[in-house]
């Protein structure tokens, strides 16, 4: 199992991480197989999708849309944050792409991305291969 540390920039944030998951695939040595990528964080998500500037935008007005920071969660009076632990619950906190060849079989347009919906923050993504 191997980890990507990333340095988030913003509050809500899209980093696309497929080339170090890729190269956690190629270290692994798996030739046929799963990858299996996961975030630790309550406030984060892990989902696959194309990584096209205006989309980009789209999935943070989308977001903001189906759950507005302070609209008044119950949560936001402990933390404030509430807004990012429900929309890390829309997208989850993993993915399970398959591997063939040492690489990810991903559609043409698909991409891995680190959803980050509480930052800037120190993020941890695992990612873990599965031989079968």
């Amino acid at each position: 199992m191997g980890s990507i540390t990333l340095e988030t920039g913003a509050g809500t944030e899209f980093i696309d991480i497929t080339d170090r998951v890729e190269e956690a695939v190629r270290e692994a040595g798996v030739q046929e197989g799963l990858a299996h990528i996961f975030t630790r964080h309550t406030t984060a998500a892990v989902f696959v999708n194309e990584n096209e500037a205006g989309l980009l935008e789209d999935y943070g007005e989308l977001m903001e849309r189906l759950v507005p920071r302070g609209a008044g969660y119950k949560h936001d009076r402990i933390d404030d944050n509430a807004h990012a632990h429900l929309r890390a619950v829309l997208l989850g906190p993993g993915k399970l792409v398959p591997v063939s060849g040492s690489r990810l079989q991903l559609g043409r347009w698909q991409r891995v991305f680190f959803a980050e919906f509480d930052g800037p923050r120190r993020r941890e993504c695992m990612v873990q291969v599965i031989s079968l």
